[in-house]
């Protein structure tokens, strides 16, 4: 699986350029407004959806017919999709955090002295990373079924899905009377990993299953 992991990385570091630049104009349009913490969360979210490119050099390669013919299991392939968007996540929260820091101590939003700011903006990049995470593998399955050019079209209407339902499950608290207070939102914070862990597994099945009746 580490092969496929670096395949797909070499892929990305040779179309760096365009996303870079992306990147780049978000620092000046973000940080602005919303401090390092908003860039970190942007550059997060973007670099995640770079999963899409890997789909797409994979597509024009046609490296899944000569996938199959290789010693490469089809549950590593679809592993290492899971594998690659952690990292870009990763990636993404770091060169965000460090170049949002940078420039929001230029202009004054962040003081590296305060230890509060620290702790704001490391739960804010471990958030982004979740919330990165969990849209890029929602996506991953769209990409296995229908491809990368069609999954595009389906991206915008994956996105919403999730936005809706916390919206739903937040009208349906405050419903029943439960507002969201310390206790709740500490006791969503501390569950939250396994959400996500178990959203993994499921992602990763309906994927596996998907690729598993692909005919190349």
């Amino acid at each position: 699986m580490k092969s496929l992991i670096l395949k797909d990385i070499y892929n990305i570091m040779h179309n760096m350029k365009a996303l870079v630049l992306m990147l780049f104009i978000f620092l000046f349009i973000t940080i602005p407004q919303g401090g390092a913490a908003a860039y970190a969360i942007t550059c997060c979210i973007l670099c995640a959806m770079m999963v899409v490119t890997t789909f797409s050099f994979d597509e024009n390669a046609k490296w899944e017919k000569y996938a199959m013919i290789m010693p490469i299991s089809r549950k590593d392939l679809v592993l290492s999709k899971f594998v690659i968007l952690l990292c870009f996540c990763l990636f993404g929260t770091v060169f965000g955090g460090v170049l949002g820091i940078a420039g929001s101590a230029i202009i004054g939003r962040f003081h590296i002295t305060s230890a509060s700011e620290w702790q704001e903006l490391l739960a804010v990049c471990l958030a982004g990373v979740a919330i990165s995470f969990f849209l890029g593998s929602l996506v991953i399955p769209l990409l296995f079924k229908f491809g990368a050019e069609k999954a595009r079209t389906l991206m915008l209407a994956a996105f919403l899905l999730p936005v809706l339902l916390c919206l739903g499950l937040y009208y349906l608290l405050r419903s029943f009377g439960i507002e969201l207070t310390d206790s709740v939102v500490l006791l969503l914070t501390c569950i939250s990993p396994l959400v996500l862990l178990l959203w993994t597994a499921a992602m990763y099945r309906i994927s596996f299953g998907i690729f598993k009746k692909a005919e190349f």
